[in-house]
C-alpha cells in the first residue's frame, strides 16, 4: 500500500477552503424522510429541524461484558440487549436509528417527539431491568458485571445531511446540534436502570401528569423524580439542571400511561392534592433557576425565527 501523502493533504486542504468560501443553504423543515431527503454530499445544502428529541441509550460496563467468557457468550449478549432497544425506539416513531458501539441514538421529530422519545425512554429502562439484566444474571450468576442500560434525553434545533465520500459506503448523516451531545452526556451521569433528561426536556414534560407523578396503585407522588447535576456539561449550560427518573412502567397501569401520553393527554385529576408538592420542590438552586430562565429565553428566540 502506497499513499501520495502531500497530493492527499492538499487535496484535504482545498475541500475546506471550498467549504469555508461561502457558506452553504440551510433549509427548514418540519418533517422529512432521513433515507431519501437529505440533500445529497455533492449538494451545499443542509436540512434544519426545529425541536428535535435525542435518546441515547448506554449500557453501561459493557466492555466488562466480555471478560472470561467465549466470543459467542459475548456475542449473544450485545445482539439479546441492543436488537430490543432499537426496536423499541422504531415503534415510539423515531425517525432515525443508529447502533454505535454500545450505544443506540436514536432522533424523534414532528408530531409530539418528546411525548414518543420519554415513552421510549421509560420501555428502555423497563424492559432493562426487568427482562435484559434479570435474563442476564440467571445465565452468567456468579460473573456478569453491574450492567443495564442508561438512558439521556435533550432536545433542540439539529441540521442534518448526508457527509462522506461521494459514491461509496463510506458516508452518513450527521446531525449537528446540542441536542444528540447532552443527551449523551446525560447518559453518561445515569445510573443502570435509570433515565436522565436535561432541563430542555423537563421543561416539556413537567407539566404532564402521567409522566411527572407516580401512578394510581399508590398515592400519586412526584418522588419519582429527583434533581441531577450533569456535570459533563459546562457549568452556565442551561441544559445541565436536569431531572433523573428512578422507575418504570407499572405492570398495571404502564400501559395505560403510556398511551394516554401518546394521545397527547397530560391531566390527571387523582394528582390535584400533590401537584403543588411538585412546583415548590423544583428550582431550589438559584442555579437551577438562572438555567430554567436562560431555557425560556432560548425558546422565544427559536419562537420568532419559526414562527411555531
Amino acid at each position: 500500500m502506497t499513499v501520495e501523502l502531500e497530493d492527499l493533504l492538499r487535496s484535504c486542504g482545498d475541500h475546506v477552503a471550498a467549504e469555508l468560501r461561502c457558506m452553504p443553504e440551510v433549509v427548514d423543515v418540519n418533517d422529512f424522510d432521513p433515507t431519501v431527503d437529505p440533500p445529497p454530499i455533492e449538494a451545499r445544502r443542509w436540512l434544519r429541524v426545529t425541536d428535535a428529541v435525542a435518546l441515547v441509550a448506554d449500557l453501561k460496563s459493557s466492555t466488562k461484558l466480555g471478560l472470561n467468557k467465549y466470543a459467542q457468550s459475548t456475542a449473544s449478549i450485545y445482539e439479546a440487549a441492543l436488537r430490543p432497544v432499537v426496536d423499541i425506539c422504531v415503534e415510539f416513531g423515531a425517525g432515525w436509528v443508529e447502533v454505535r458501539g454500545d450505544c443506540v441514538v436514536a432522533i424523534f421529530w414532528s408530531e409530539r417527539a418528546v411525548e414518543r422519545a420519554m415513552c421510549a425512554g421509560i420501555t428502555i429502562k423497563t424492559f432493562s431491568e426487568d427482562h435484559l439484566v434479570d435474563r442476564l444474571q440467571r445465565k452468567w450468576p456468579d460473573s456478569l458485571p453491574d450492567t443495564g442500560f442508561k438512558v439521556g434525553l435533550s432536545t433542540s434545533t439539529v441540521l442534518v445531511k448526508r457527509v462522506g465520500r461521494p459514491r461509496s459506503q463510506f458516508q452518513g448523516l450527521v446531525w449537528p446540534g446540542r441536542a444528540v451531545n447532552h443527551a449523551a452526556k446525560a447518559a453518561q451521569v445515569a445510573d443502570a436502570h435509570e433515565l436522565v433528561v436535561t432541563g430542555s426536556i423537563w421543561d416539556e414534560v413537567s407539566e404532564n401528569d402521567y409522566l411527572t407523578f407516580s401512578c394510581d396503585c399508590d398515592t400519586p407522588s412526584p418522588g419519582i423524580w429527583r434533581d441531577i447535576d450533569i456535570d459533563k456539561l459546562d457549568h452556565d449550560d442551561a441544559d445541565r439542571s436536569g431531572r433523573c427518573l428512578t422507575t418504570k412502567w407499572c405492570v398495571t397501569c404502564g400501559e395505560g400511561f403510556c398511551n394516554a401520553v401518546l394521545d397527547g393527554l397530560s391531566y390527571r385529576e387523582s394528582v390535584d392534592g400533590v401537584r403543588s408538592t411538585l412546583q415548590l420542590s423544583l428550582f431550589r438552586s438559584a442555579l437551577a433557576k438562572k438555567h430554567a430562565s436562560q431555557r425560556s429565553n432560548r425558546r422565544h428566540l427559536v419562537t420568532a425565527r419559526t414562527g411555531r
